[in-house]
C-alpha cells in the first residue's frame, strides 16, 4: 500500500503520527513454541487435534522470515473452537492498543441499552475511531467498572488470563489500550468469536474494516480482522493485528505483531503485510481440526 494511505491510518487511529527516522535495533533469537492458554472452568474449549511440534506445521520457517524482516515480530495460531496456540517470534505480548476494541465493543453491546451503541460500535471496529471507542468504554461505568465488563468478555470467549487495565498509566492514551495482551490469548479470545451470537455483530465490523487500514491481515481474502498500533516512550511503535482466516479446511485465530528496526510506523505496518502474505500461502493447506 502506499506511504500516504498507510500514514493516513496511522492518524485515523492513533493521537501521534508515526515516527519514520527513529533509530532502530537488529533482530532478535527468534524463538518457537507452543502456548496452551488454560480455559476458565466455565468455558471449556472444544478439543483440537494436536497442534504441529516447535517450528513445524505452518509456522515452519517463521525464524528466517523475521530474519530478514529485522526488528522484532512474533506470530500466533489457534484453531476456531479453541485449542493449543501455535506461536513463533520474539515479539509476543505488549500494549493491546486499538485490538482491545473488540471485547470493548462486545461488552458495550451487550450492556443494558447496548443496542443504542451499534454507531458507536461500527466506528470502533471500521474505522478505529478512539472517540468511538471511549464513548463506549465511558457507558460502561466507572472505569473499574468498565474494566472488569469487558475483562468477563475475555474470559467467555477463552481468555482467563488477560488483565484489561482501568487506569490511565499513560496520560495521552486510554487505560483499555494499555492492557497488556499476548498473542497466545488473543488467539485463544479470537477462536471463539464465530462462536458466540453475541460477537455476530462486531466480527461482522471487523469484516469492513476501512480501505486505508487494509495492510497486514487485511490484505488476505475472507479475513476478519482489528488492528491496534502505538509508540512507546522512546516513540518506538508497536503494530499488531488479530483476526479469522480462511483454511482448507474451516478457520484460523491468528494474531501477528512487529516492531520495526527503525521504530516506524509505516515499517512495522509493511512488515505485517509480509507476515501476511508469508502465511497465507499456507493456511490454505491447513486443516484447522476443530470448529464451534
Amino acid at each position: 500500500m502506499a506511504a500516504a494511505a498507510v500514514a493516513a491510518a496511522a492518524l485515523s487511529a492513533c493521537t501521534i503520527p508515526p515516527r519514520s527516522g527513529d533509530a532502530g535495533t537488529g533482530p532478535g533469537k527468534t524463538i518457537t513454541q507452543i502456548v496452551v492458554v488454560p480455559p476458565e472452568s466455565t468455558t471449556p474449549l472444544v478439543p483440537a487435534a494436536p497442534p504441529a511440534a516447535a517450528g513445524q506445521g505452518p509456522l515452519a520457517g517463521f525464524d528466517t522470515l523475521a530474519a530478514q524482516l529485522g526488528g522484532d515480530s512474533g506470530i500466533a495460531l489457534a484453531p476456531v473452537g479453541g485449542g493449543q496456540s501455535i506461536v513463533a517470534g520474539t515479539l509476543q505480548s505488549g500494549p493491546a492498543w486499538s485490538t482491545i476494541k473488540v471485547p470493548l465493543a462486545i461488552a458495550a453491546l451487550t450492556a443494558p441499552g447496548g443496542s443504542g451503541q451499534l454507531t458507536s460500535v461500527a466506528q470502533a471496529i471500521t474505522a478505529s475511531d478512539n472517540a468511538a471507542a471511549e464513548q463506549l468504554w465511558d457507558s460502561l461505568g466507572d472505569p473499574p467498572v468498565a474494566a472488569t465488563q469487558v475483562q468477563a468478555v475475555l474470559q467467555q470467549f477463552g481468555d482467563p488470563a488477560t488483565v484489561v487495565e482501568s487506569r490511565k498509566t499513560r496520560p495521552e492514551y486510554s487505560a483499555f489500550g494499555q492492557t497488556v495482551w499476548s498473542l497466545a490469548a488473543q488467539t485463544q479470545f479470537a477462536s471463539f468469536l464465530p462462536c458466540h451470537t453475541e460477537a455476530a455483530q462486531v466480527l461482522g465490523y471487523m469484516d469492513d474494516v476501512e480501505a486505508d487500514q487494509r495492510w497486514g491481515l487485511g490484505t488476505l481474502p475472507s479475513t476478519s480482522f482489528k488492528g491496534g498500533w502505538g509508540p512507546d516512550e522512546q516513540g518506538r511503535y508497536l503494530v499488531r493485528q488479530f483476526g479469522i482466516l480462511s483454511t482448507g479446511s474451516g478457520q484460523l485465530a491468528v494474531a501477528v505483531a512487529a516492531e520495526a528496526p527503525s521504530g516506524s510506523f509505516n515499517d512495522a505496518a509493511a512488515m505485517l503485510t509480509q507476515i501476511a502474505q508469508w502465511i497465507g500461502t499456507r493456511v490454505a493447506t491447513v486443516t484447522s481440526g476443530a470448529s464451534c
